[in-house]
């Protein structure tokens, strides 16, 4: 007995100077503690790598991401006319979905060869956020994913009030940045093309970007992934990611995490998957238990969250029409800075 605890307490000790000492070691805690700064648990990463050392990294990863949003876009995108009724013409289908997988994760990868049919929803009915699949039956939408950041105090926000900037047909919905505030953004303007990384707002109206969330990094930039290596993918979590090709579909990976068949990706896997499928531009979108993807009012993928979808302020939407779409601005008259998300 005494001989069996010997041998324990012997693997215990090796086993923490491995972690603690050696090169491998320090990859997987830092990974580990990259996957914690991503939940609502990232005081725990402390344990890891204390608590300066958490400090450092997060605001590191924070410069990173607005670094990665400056750059400006090259206009590799080429937006073909939508084909007429000619028989010689092949029209593609609005909308596709394929699996994806990877040594720690399983996902979708969804395709839309039109990105004007494109609408950002947001919720019904003031002091609330809405679920995607609620927005998505409600307007008679065909697909939706989870859009934009939101202000969730201790994660138990109401999902009601979004940061930075929500823009939907054209119109801006919520602003809490000001006409000269910047933004990190995600969006597409009015020819189709995807709009991301670090504007003004009133760059944004110039544009004439007409849908839009906050939130980021931008990972690729005309073509060129930045992120290097698995080490600097922001941890292993759910994710909600949206790109665009040269010929302008647009590509929304959605990837489950924090469950046994899927424990998650980094944004490295993510962006990996999207160069693949010939993405130039590409930018994060909110993950975690947000991450959600509806089709025909089925939910698609498996929210990681216990208690099933959250309650957002905004959902990037497909219709065959988004013209008519009633898309109301649920913030409308309202006093922003009197917003509480806490309050159900």
């Amino acid at each position: 007995m005494l001989g069996t605890v010997s041998v324990c307490t012997a693997l215990m000790i090796a086993g923490l100077g491995w972690f603690y000492l050696t090169t491998s070691g320090t990859s997987v805690r830092f990974m580990m503690a990259d996957t914690l700064i991503t939940t609502q648990h990232r005081d725990w990463a402390k344990y890891l790598i204390g608590s300066d050392e958490l400090q450092k990294r997060v605001e590191a990863y924070w410069k990173e991401f607005e670094d990665m949003g400056v750059e400006k876009d090259k206009g590799l995108v080429e937006i073909a006319p939508q084909p007429s009724a000619a028989p010689a013409v092949v029209k593609k289908d609005l909308v596709t979905i394929e699996p994806v997988s990877g040594t720690n994760y399983k996902g979708y990868l969804v395709t839309i060869s039109d990105p004007k049919k494109l609408r950002i929803a947001v919720p019904e009915k003031q002091g609330k956020g809405e679920k995607v699949s609620s927005m998505v039956k409600r307007t008679g939408a065909i697909l939706g994913v989870n859009g934009g950041g939101f202000i969730d105090p201790n994660w138990e926000g109401n999902g009601f009030q979004p940061e930075g900037i929500v823009m939907s047909g054209g119109k801006i919905f919520y602003n809490d940045k000001g006409a000269n505030g910047s933004v990190n953004v995600v969006g597409i303007d009015k020819e189709g093309r995807m709009i991301a990384g670090k504007y003004k707002v009133s760059e944004l109206v110039a544009m004439g970007v007409q849908e839009a969330v906050s939130f980021s990094p931008r990972f690729i930039v005309n073509g060129v992934g930045q992120i290097k290596s698995q080490a600097d993918g922001w941890g292993i979590a759910p994710r909600t990611s949206m790109a665009q090709t040269k010929d302008g579909s647009i590509l929304f990976c959605v990837i489950d995490g924090r469950q046994k068949h899927s424990i998650g990706a980094t944004l490295y896997d993510v962006q990996q998957i999207f160069l693949a499928h010939g993405a130039v531009t590409a930018a994060n979108l909110d993950g975690g238990a947000s991450s959600v993807l509806v089709h025909n009012n089925e939910i698609v993928n498996k929210p990681s969250s216990e208690y099933g979808e959250r309650y957002l302020p905004t959902a990037w939407l497909v219709f065959d029409h988004p013209e008519t779409a009633n898309i109301n601005n649920v913030w409308e008259g309202l006093d922003i800075s009197k917003i509480d998300p806490s309050k159900w």
